[in-house]
């Protein structure tokens, strides 16, 4: 692939075809889920990036073996569909209450000198039940729509899959772009030097969902939903 090819490629189609580009994506402090559609190019000349590095290196990557494990785009939608729910819905509904918990503890303990702290609850409660909702829908409707219209040709279903890609989407957009303001507003989850340890387990949590929320988003956003849409 020549240097224009790669620049005009969609971020999204990037990580489907290599899994691996997401750390570099991730290191670079480039949203490759929610941002998805946008070309390389575009991606590097909003976060301000040379373009010639960040693609040198996804070359690089892409000249090395990659795992057969990570070859998300080569999987069945039915078993991306389980794996889905079985990983990332379940680390998220095991993480959420500890990360309320916490979120509401520092801004109470620490919100008077770090006020930004109960912006983060308040930014994380909506998560929460933003996500409650989603995943829901997505494994009592969806998923099982999906899995219906991969055993045969139904138009209500197929309608039914629309419908439902169309707004999860829009949720999909409002997860992500909760989860970036409170990493913005906590300078990428740096802890003051007055933080408790309580505060260091908050933000290492924060971090951590924030990294299962960019490879869960990218799986339906640049994988599932773009199959289940050509079905």
């Amino acid at each position: 692939m020549n240097a224009n090819e790669m620049n005009n490629k969609l971020l999204g189609d990037i990580v489907a075809n290599d899994f691996r580009s997401a750390e570099i994506f991730k290191e670079a402090g480039i949203d490759f889920c929610c941002g998805g559609k946008k070309t390389l190019a575009e991606a590097c000349k909003e976060k301000g990036l040379n373009i010639n590095e960040v693609a040198d290196r996804l070359k690089k990557i892409q000249e090395e073996p990659a795992s057969p494990g990570q070859n998300f785009k080569e999987w069945s939608l039915d078993f991306l569909s389980d794996y889905i729910v079985n990983t990332h819905h379940n680390y998220v509904r095991r993480t959420m209450p500890d990360l309320l918990f916490y979120t509401a503890k520092i801004a109470s303990v620490h919100g008077e000198n770090h006020p930004e702290l109960k912006e983060v609850a308040d930014l994380f409660m909506q998560i929460e039940a933003e996500l409650t909702q989603h995943m829901k829908m997505e494994e009592d409707v969806l998923f099982p729509a999906i899995k219906t219209a991969l055993r045969g040709n139904s138009s209500d279903v197929k309608e039914r899959i629309h419908s439902e890609i169309t707004r999860m989407s829009g949720e999909h957009e409002f997860a992500g772009g909760a989860m970036d303001k409170i990493n913005e507003i906590t300078g990428n989850y740096k802890v003051p030097a007055d933080g408790c340890n309580t505060y260091n387990v908050t933000f290492k949590l924060l971090r951590q969902f924030e990294d299962d929320l960019h490879v869960h988003v990218h799986l339906e956003n640049n994988i599932l939903f773009p199959k289940a849409l050509a079905l």
